[in-house]
C-alpha cells in the first residue's frame, strides 16, 4: 500500500510518513467527489507539501485525462464528450470552454449588484480635472487660482436622470456633446489599464491564507517540487505589498495607496484631456488612454514581465517585486494580468473570500477548486470582510463638503442631482444627531419600546438592528438602493470631494494633495465617502443579517468623537457563492475543532454525514513533547489568571517567580504567551519594579512582542541571535551569565498566529491563564447571541437575552451566562483555538522537542465543578493525550522538565 501511495504522489520531495500519505490520499479523494471537505493536520507535519502535492497531482491527472478524451473525440465531434461514467463538472470542462471564455470577459463588464460596490468599484471612476494644473502646463488655470476662483466646469456633475425622470429602467448620466470628459467603465481593471486577454485555464485551482508570509511559505515549499516548473503559477497581493512606485509608497496608509494608484492610471490622460480643452475652446481631442504612473507607461514591460515570470516558474510577492523593479513595470498589475491563465493561483483571504474583490481581480471559480488554509477562524474572517465602519470626524467632513458644494452649484444642478445630493445631506445630518452626545435620548424618545438601546445615557456603546435604526432616524422611507446606484454611476463623490479639498486649500492659503490631508489620519475626503457609501450598502443587507454598533467614546484627547459600524453576523449566503461556484472546497488547517460551529456558521444544509472530515496525528514521538498543567506557583500559590484575579498583585509576582524558575532548567528559547498587549505591559512594569525582570535577564535576555508589525522583524532577528549564541557548543548552563531567551509575546498577536519556532526558539511554550476574550466586547456579545440562535429561530428566550448591551463587562458575563448551548460553546472554542495556535508555534518537525506549560489552575480543574466544559478537552489530540494533567506542586513540575530536557539533548546527541 506504502509504494502505491508513493507511485501516486512521485512529487513529494522525500519519503513521506504514513500521517502525510493519509492526507495527501484523503485530499485527493475530496477533490475527486467535489463538495466540501474539512482537513485537519497539526502543525509541523508537512501539511503544506501535502495540501501541494495531493491536489497538484490531481490537477495534472484530470488535465491529462481531459485531453486525453479530446483527443480521443475529435474524429467524432458530433458525439457527445466525455464517458457515460464521467461525471458531469469533467463533460463540461471540454463542451463549455468556448463557453467560459466568453462568461470571463463578460464578468469583467456586467454591473454587479449592489452590494459588490466597495472600493474599487464604487469609487474608481474617472476623475474629471481635479487636481490644481501645474503653472507650466496650465498658465490659464492659474490665473483664474490666483483670482480666487474655481472652474464651474471642473466639478459641476453632469446631468442625471432617474428611473421616473429617464424612463429607461436606471439612472444615467446625460453625456453633453463637447462635455468635459467622457468616462469609461467603472470597473476597476478597465480604468486606463488595459490587461491583454489570455485563455482562460479551464481548470484551476486557488489556494488562500490569512497572511503575505504564509503565502510566502507556500510558495516556497512548492519550489521543491516539479510542480513549480510544470504549471503556471500566479502569486496575487495588494497594492501596498507589489507597489514600486516610491512616491506612492510614501504615502503609507493602504487605503491612500489604492486611491492613489487608481488615480495615477487616468491622470495622464485627464490631463492630456484638460490642456487639449483649454487651448481648443472647449473642444476635446480624445487621445488613447495612458497611465499615469510610470511603471505602467509602457505595456511592452508587462508582456516581458509576464513572460520571465513564466520561464523563472512559481515566485512570491518578494520575488515579484524585485522582477518588476528590475523591469520597471509593475508587479500588481503584471501578476493580476496573469490570472486567467494561470493553473494555480496563490492569494489571501480577502481576494477570495470577498465578492467585490473577486469581481475586480476577474476571478472565475466555476468548477475550480478553491483550498482555505488555516480555517480555524474561517466563518469569523469572512464576515469581517463584510463590516462597515464611519466615524464622526469622517461624517462631519462629509457633510460639510456636501453642504458646500450644494450651496454653490445649487441653482447650475439639475432636479435629479438636487434631489440626491439633499437625500445625502439629510443621511449625514442624521446619522451625525445620533452620534453627537446632546442628542443621544433622541432615539429613546422615538421609540420607548428600545429603551435599552439609548435609554443608558452614560453608555459609551450600544446597538441596535437595521431596521429600527433606519425608524429611529425617520430615514425608513429612502430608497437606498436608488440613491446608491446614483452614487456609482454619476461621480458625485469625486466632484464634491475635488471641489471641498480644492475650495479648503484656497481658503486656508494652502493646496491639499489630491484630497489627502497629511494632518488628518481619517485619511482623505474620498475615504470618508467610501465609508459612508459602505455604510449605505450594508443598510440594504437583511435585518437579520448584523447589527449597528453605536459608540460615543470620547478621542483620547478628550474630544468628542464616535463611529457607526456595521457588524455582519451571518456568513452564509456569503459563503454559499463560493460553493455554487466551485467543484470542491477543502478547509485545511492545524485545529479544526470543533468542525460543528463551522458547519453550523457557514454551510448548515449540509448534514454532519454529509461533511468529509479527516484528521491525523502528529508526527513526533511522544517523548519529544511534554505538556503540563501547572497549577501551582513555588511559592505554592494556586494560579488564578481569571478576569478578577489576574491583576492581583500576588499573581503577578507569583508568574515571576515561575518563570525566574524556569530559566535556570529550559534551555535556549522561551515564548511566554499573554492574553493581551495592555496585561503583557502591566505585568513587565511590575516585574521591572520588584526586580523580578533582572532576575530572569541574568539567565536569558529579555524580548517583548511589538504593537508595531513592522517592528517585528528586528525584535525577532535579534531573539533568534541570541538564543544562537548560546547554542553554540555544549556549554554548562552555568557557565555563561546569559543563555538563550524569553520572548514575551500576546495570544492573538503577529508572533502567535504566523511564526513558527521551531528546534532553540521555542523549547517551552508558556501558556499564561485562559485567554477568553473579554465580554465588554459589544462586538463578540452581538456574535454570540446570534450564534446562540442559530439552528432555532422559533425558540424564544428570555427577556433578558435581548438586553442592551452597552459594553459593560458584567452585562456582558450576564448574557454569557443566559447562553445554554451555542454561544457559550463559541466563547470558549475561542478561547481554545488561540491557545491552540499560539502552543503549536513550536514542534515544528519529526526531531523537535519542546514543553508546553499551561499555567492556570483551570486546566487542571475538575470538569464537574465547572460551568463550561473542561478546557483540556479542546487541546488537540495530540498534546491532550500526553498532558500532565495534575501536578502537587512546583518542585514536581521542575523535576519532569529537567528529565525531559536531559533525555531528549542526549537522544539528539546521538543521532
Amino acid at each position: 500500500m506504502a509504494d502505491q501511495s508513493e507511485l501516486k504522489f512521485p512529487a513529494f520531495p522525500f519519503k513521506p510518513y504514513s500521517i502525510q500519505i493519509d492526507f495527501m490520499t484523503a485530499l485527493y479523494q475530496s477533490l475527486d467527489r467535489g463538495g466540501i471537505s474539512m482537513l485537519e493536520s497539526p502543525t509541523g507535519t508537512g501539511k503544506t507539501l501535502s495540501i501541494i502535492c495531493s491536489a497538484l497531482q490531481w490537477l495534472i491527472d484530470r488535465k491529462q485525462k481531459q485531453n486525453s478524451e479530446t483527443s480521443d473525440q475529435k474524429p467524432n465531434s458530433g458525439h457527445q464528450s466525455g464517458s457515460d461514467d464521467e461525471p458531469d463538472w469533467m463533460k463540461n470542462f471540454v463542451a463549455d470552454k468556448e463557453i467560459q471564455v466568453k462568461e470571463k470577459k463578460e464578468i469583467k463588464k456586467k454591473r454587479q449588484g449592489i452590494r459588490s460596490m466597495k472600493v474599487d468599484n464604487l469609487f474608481n471612476r474617472r476623475r474629471e480635472d481635479e487636481g490644481f494644473c501645474e503653472e507650466k502646463d496650465q498658465k490659464n488655470v492659474k490665473d483664474k487660482m490666483d483670482g480666487g476662483e474655481l472652474n464651474d466646469d471642473e466639478f459641476l456633475v453632469e446631468e442625471y436622470e432617474s428611473e421616473e425622470e429617464g424612463g429607461l429602467g436606471c439612472g444615467k448620466s446625460k453625456r453633453k456633446a463637447g462635455g468635459v470628459s467622457v468616462s469609461s467603465s467603472s470597473e476597476e481593471e478597465d480604468d486606463g489599464f488595459d490587461e491583454e486577454d489570455e485563455e482562460e485555464a479551464p481548470l484551476k485551482i486557488y489556494f488562500c491564507s490569512r497572511t503575505h508570509s504564509q503565502l510566502t511559505q507556500f510558495i516556497k515549499e512548492l519550489r521543491k517540487t516539479v510542480f513549480a516548473s510544470q504549471l503556471k503559477v500566479v502569486c496575487l497581493g495588494s497594492r501596498k505589498n507589489f507597489c514600486i512606485n516610491e512616491e506612492v509608497l510614501k504615502l503609507g496608509n493602504s487605503t491612500r495607496i489604492n486611491e492613489r494608484c487608481l488615480e495615477l492610471q487616468k491622470r495622464k490622460k485627464d490631463d492630456v484631456s484638460k490642456m487639449k480643452n483649454l487651448g481648443s475652446g472647449g473642444r476635446i481631442r480624445r487621445t488613447k488612454a495612458s497611465s499615469g504612473c510610470p511603471m505602467l507607461r509602457k505595456q511592452n514591460l508587462q508582456t516581458q514581465f509576464r513572460s520571465e515570470i513564466y520561464q523563472e516558474g512559481a515566485l512570491d510577492i518578494e520575488d515579484l517585486v524585485r522582477l518588476g523593479s528590475r523591469i520597471g513595470t509593475c508587479p500588481y498589475y503584471g501578476s493580476r494580468s496573469m490570472v486567467p491563465a494561470a493553473d494555480l493561483v496563490v492569494l489571501p483571504y480577502q481576494s477570495l473570500l470577498s465578492k467585490s474583490s473577486r469581481e475586480s481581480l476577474g476571478l472565475n471559480l466555476k468548477n475550480s477548486i478553491v483550498i482555505i488554509d488555516e480555517a480555524h477562524n474561517l466563518a469569523d474572517s469572512l464576515i469581517s470582510m463584510y463590516d462597515s465602519k464611519i466615524t464622526l470626524s469622517q461624517l462631519e467632513r462629509v457633510h460639510s463638503q456636501l453642504g458646500r458644494y450644494f450651496e454653490r452649484f445649487r441653482n447650475l444642478l439639475g432636479p435629479c442631482n438636487r434631489r440626491y445630493i439633499q437625500t445625502l445631506m439629510v443621511l449625514t445630518q442624521a446619522f451625525l444627531k445620533f452620534l453627537h452626545l446632546e442628542n443621544s435620548t433622541c432615539y429613546a424618545d422615538s421609540h420607548n419600546h428600545l429603551q435599552g438601546v439609548s435609554g443608558a445615557k452614560s453608555a459609551d456603546d450600544c446597538s441596535v438592528a437595521i431596521n429600527e435604526f433606519l425608524f429611529s432616524l425617520n430615514i425608513d422611507n429612502i430608497n437606498l438602493v436608488k440613491l446608491l446606484r446614483y452614487i456609482k454611476e454619476s461621480n458625485i463623490v469625486h466632484k464634491v470631494s475635488g471641489y471641498g479639498d480644492k475650495a479648503a486649500g484656497l481658503y486656508n492659503g494652502s493646496t491639499v494633495r489630491d484630497g489627502v490631508d497629511e494632518s488628518n489620519d481619517e485619511g482623505t475626503s474620498l475615504s470618508g465617502f467610501q465609508a459612508l457609501a459602505d455604510m449605505l450598502i450594508s443598510l440594504t443587507n437583511n435585518d437579520g443579517d448584523g447589527r449597528i454598533i453605536i459608540s460615543r467614546r470620547p478621542t483620547c484627547s478628550g474630544q468628542e468623537g464616535g463611529y457607526l459600524k456595521y457588524v455582519m453576523l451571518t456568513g452564509e449566503k456569503i459563503f454559499s457563492e463560493v460553493i455554487d461556484q466551485s467543484h470542491a472546497i477543502v478547509l485545511a488547517g492545524g485545529t479544526l475543532q470543533p468542525i460543528e460551529e463551522t458547519r453550523e456558521r457557514l454551510f448548515p444544509w449540509l448534514t454532519p454525514d454529509q461533511l468529509r472530515f479527516f484528521s491525523c496525528s502528529h508526527i513526533v514521538p511522544s517523548e519529544s513533547i511534554l505538556p503540563i498543567a501547572v497549577s501551582r506557583g513555588p511559592s505554592g500559590q494556586s494560579f488564578d489568571f481569571s478576569y478578577s484575579f489576574r491583576s492581583s498583585p500576588i499573581m503577578v509576582e507569583e508568574l515571576g517567580l515561575l518563570l525566574s524558575n524556569l530559566v535556570s532548567v529550559i534551555p535556549e528559547g522561551i515564548v511566554v504567551f499573554f492574553s493581551s498587549f495592555d496585561y503583557e505591559g502591566q505585568v513587565y512594569d511590575a516585574w521591572k519594579a520588584s526586580g523580578i525582570l533582572a532576575r530572569i535577564a541574568k539567565r536569558k535576555h529579555v524580548f517583548r512582542e511589538p504593537r508595531k508589525n513592522t517592528d517585528m522583524e528586528v525584535v525577532l532577528k535579534e531573539y533568534k541571535n541570541a538564543i544562537d549564541a548560546s547554542s553554540d557548543g555544549d556549554l554548562k548552563a552555568d557557565s555563561a551569565p546569559q543563555k538563550g531567551a524569553v520572548l514575551l509575546a500576546v495570544v492573538g498577536g503577529k508572533i502567535s498566529e504566523g511564526i513558527n519556532f521551531s528546534d532553540g526558539m521555542g523549547r517551552c511554550i508558556l501558556m499564561v491563564g485562559l485567554p477568553y476574550p473579554s465580554p465588554s466586547d459589544i462586538e463578540l456579545i452581538e456574535r454570540v447571541k446570534h450564534i446562540e440562535g442559530l439552528g432555532d429561530p422559533t425558540s424564544s428566550k428570555p427577556p433578558e437575552f435581548y438586553e442592551c448591551y452597552s459594553g459593560d463587562v458584567k452585562a456582558g458575563f450576564g448574557i454569557l451566562r443566559n447562553c445554554k448551548r451555542r454561544g457559550k460553546e463559541y466563547y470558549e472554542n475561542l478561547c481554545m483555538k488561540a491557545v491552540n495556535q499560539s502552543i503549536g508555534r513550536a514542534i515544528r518537525h519529526i526531531n523537535d522537542y519542546a514543553a508546553i506549560l499551561l499555567v492556570d489552575a483551570r486546566y487542571a480543574a475538575d470538569s464537574s465543578k465547572r460551568s463550561f466544559s473542561h478546557p483540556t478537552n479542546k487541546l488537540p489530540q495530540w498534546i491532550k493525550g500526553r498532558l500532565v494533567s495534575k501536578t502537587d506542586n512546583y518542585g514536581e513540575v521542575h523535576r519532569l522538565l529537567h528529565q525531559f530536557f536531559k533525555y531528549n539533548r542526549e537522544r539528539t546527541r546521538v543521532k
